[in-house]
């Protein structure tokens, strides 16, 4: 970035004063906002996929428990026709 030289004379001598032109750091902000959005998402993905963990053991326990009503439901049956 080019810097404004700005020269002025004081008292007959010559001044040369040079002003540093920068950003407002608004592409700061931006990444910072970015950062925390791919943050948010991430959390959100992976909470996700512990919830699905955890209806998977729901189901899998679920399912298990049928089937032992359904051994017992056949021992009821085979105990009923000796």
């Amino acid at each position: 970035m080019p810097d404004d030289r700005i020269e002025t004379t004081t008292n007959g001598a010559p001044h040369t004063v040079i002003v540093e032109r920068r950003g407002s750091g608004g592409g700061l902000l931006i990444g910072l906002a970015v950062l925390i959005a791919v943050i948010v998402a991430a959390y959100f993905l992976l909470n996700q996929a512990n919830n699905d963990n955890a209806r998977t053991g729901a189901v899998t326990s679920v399912a298990k428990s049928v089937g032992d009503a359904a051994d017992k439901a056949g021992d009821a049956v085979e105990g009923a026709t000796k």
